[in-house]
């Protein structure tokens, strides 16, 4: 094996399109008063479902992204990507419109999507199921193929690296990152556009996740107080959609271009619990091996973590599965970290929720304070961690953070991220 330096990789591009706020100010803002953006669904009839609520992203307008006639033949997804990549391309310096070929060479993209154009799908099998086949597009195969919005992305932007996607369900942009992490850290690509984004609002993937029993069924009235992760009342998590999309880069290459850096990344690691394809395994080993993998990777102990952001999704089983892998994989050091849920206030936007909670963590980390879990009201003496409950509180010097990822089919993903950057 040839000898590879290992090369510090820094976030220098931020991009968010969420439910509770459009563009990183707007997002930012939202985690800092604890804003959800949670509502009743608009979009078709949801009468017949049991849960009838999502984190939805309305007051945009995704001709910004693409061309009209583009936008007949891709998923939401797409537009909602490009459009939060754009904004992270233009954030770090490289605005795509003005950049040259030698540079359009040197960034490569690795999307994370869990559902990818799978609502798509489901609108094109509407129209065979009605009749109305000649609504269908000829491109059906590739806007239904997860693996082809990476394509698309690079397309619209003009970037001539490598293009690929993860889909590991609900972790696929945790690891989405954390591959692009080791891209760069082992100098295979100088720069990669990295994040996740799904948009799987649609009344079969809703029927779906109603008949599985793991959606919140009894807030349809008061959305914005439905997702509830660690309260003892949760009852499920609510569906979201969004794309959170970051810039990373070689440390040196950055600062040597004067670019502003939200953070380095230290360590990732991911495990496989092999158990079920979508319970979680209450022995909590491979959750608990995943954290100190990370934590090897980055070399840290549990004491150098200041701030976990969580999976926290407010399912019974899942946020007492993960209190109780980090208690056993930070030790007890785990009471002692301000810990938060992003889904309290956007809901679960399924692959995409692990670049949502690395973004929160970078903007909030830079700006000063700590993000909050909203709805956490009734102690569950089973999750009896600090959640920071309600509202956002002071970093208080916090650098150095953990985020979380547990996802179906048994997966467990970890990142390590410290705020700003460290000489």
């Amino acid at each position: 094996m040839r000898n590879v330096p290992i090369r510090r990789v820094v976030v220098t591009g931020l991009g968010a399109l969420s439910p509770n706020g459009v563009g990183i100010d707007a997002f930012r803002s939202a985690l800092r008063e604890g804003r959800s953006g949670v509502t009743s669904v608009q979009e078709f009839d949801t009468s017949a479902l049991g849960s009838r609520i999502a984190g939805a992203i309305r007051g945009i307008d995704l001709r910004d992204a693409m061309e009209p006639k583009q936008l007949k033949v891709v998923s939401r997804t797409v537009p909602l990507a490009i459009l939060a990549a754009r904004e992270a391309m233009t954030d770090a310096g490289f605005p795509p419109n003005d950049l040259d070929l030698d540079t359009r060479r040197q960034i490569g993209v690795l999307l994370g999507t869990g559902g990818g154009g799978i609502a798509f799908v489901e609108e094109l099998y509407g129209y065979y199921y009605k009749g109305q086949l000649e609504k269908a597009t000829a491109l059906a195969v590739p806007a239904g193929t997860p693996g082809n919005i990476s394509s698309e992305l690079s397309i619209q932007l003009g970037v001539r690296g490598p293009s690929h996607v993860i889909s590991t369900g609900c972790t696929s942009s945790t690891d989405a990152i954390g591959y692009a992490f080791r891209r760069v850290q082992y100098g295979e690509t100088p720069i990669m556009l990295t994040g996740g984004s799904d948009a799987p609002i649609a009344p079969a993937i809703m029927l779906g996740f109603d008949v599985m029993g793991i959606v919140s069924r009894n807030w349809n009235d008061q959305p914005e107080r439905a997702s509830r992760p660690f309260s003892r009342d949760r009852d499920g998590f609510v569906l979201g959609e969004g794309s959170w999309m970051l810039l990373l880069e070689e440390r040196e290459h950055a600062l040597a271009r004067g670019a502003r850096i939200y953070g380095e990344l230290l360590g990732y690691a991911s495990t496989c619990d092999a158990w079920h394809r979508v319970s979680m395994s209450s022995d909590l080993d491979e959750p608990v091996r995943a954290v100190q993998l990370a934590l090897q990777d980055a070399d840290l102990s549990p004491t150098d973590i200041d701030y976990a952001n969580l999976h926290g999704t407010a399912t019974p089983l899942n946020d007492r599965v993960e209190t109780a892998a980090l208690k056993r994989g930070l030790g007890p050091h785990a009471s002692a970290i301000p810990m938060s849920s992003t889904k309290s206030m956007i809901g679960h936007p399924q692959g995409a929720c692990g670049a949502a909670g690395l973004v929160a963590t970078l903007l909030s980390l830079n700006a000063g304070f700590l993000p909050p879990t909203i709805n956490c009201e009734e102690p569950d003496p089973e999750c009896d961690l600090d959640y920071i409950p309600n509202q956002s509180r002071p970093a208080q010097g916090a650098r150095i953070a953990l985020c979380n990822c547990m996802g179906f089919g048994s997966k467990n993903s970890v990142l390590i991220v410290r705020q700003g950057d460290e000489s």
